[in-house]
């Protein structure tokens, strides 16, 4: 015998699985606004009507596709709508240059991720007290002149290790993201 359903968690599925996907991609898509659109103030009532109008379409949206390439599509036309109302503004984009801006964009936050995993992935390569020193030189607030005592070095010698870190996390990223294209 089939255990019963709950009706009311039927209901709510789709709701759930709207609010999870909006909420993840919600950070990127402010991002693409913000290219589109010249305030964060437009870019605020843009994204609440960019929500609104996703949601209404959401029994649209194909699962396992793209989210953000289907929400990002939505945001592209209601921004164009809000510049359209706010045309009177001399500061405004014809719609063809934000129909190339808005190409751009949303390439972007397919290449973060990319770019993303890659440091992540080099990272990886490094050993534990690398890692740890290059975590302690990107804390909030940090002073070098501390962490170069903490770490037993002079602030030239730390600066420097940070340097040569660097670098070597750049070529490392660089030879994964062009293994990425190939």
């Amino acid at each position: 015998m089939p255990a019963p359903t709950d009706p009311a968690s039927d209901a709510t599925a789709p709701y759930e699985d709207f609010v999870r996907l909006l909420v993840a991609h919600e950070p990127h898509l402010r991002g693409f606004l913000r290219v589109l659109l010249p305030a964060w103030d437009d870019v605020d009532e843009v994204m609440q009507q960019t929500s609104l109008v996703a949601w209404r379409k959401f029994s649209q949206f194909e699962r396992g596709t793209n989210f953000m390439a289907w929400a990002a599509a939505i945001a592209r036309f209601e921004a164009l709508k809000h510049l359209r109302a706010r045309s009177r503004d001399r500061l405004v984009f014809s719609p063809e240059v934000l129909d190339l801006i808005a190409d751009e964009a949303a390439a972007e936050p397919e290449a973060l991720a990319r770019e993303r995993a890659a440091l992540e992935g080099c990272l990886g390569k490094l050993d534990d007290a690398s890692r740890e020193l290059l975590r302690l030189s990107y804390q909030p607030g940090v002073k070098f002149h501390e962490v170069a005592a903490q770490a037993g070095k002079s602030v030239q010698g730390y600066y420097k290790t940070i340097q040569r870190l660097r670098a070597r996390l750049l070529d490392c990223i660089r030879a994964e993201l062009k293994e990425d294209i190939a």
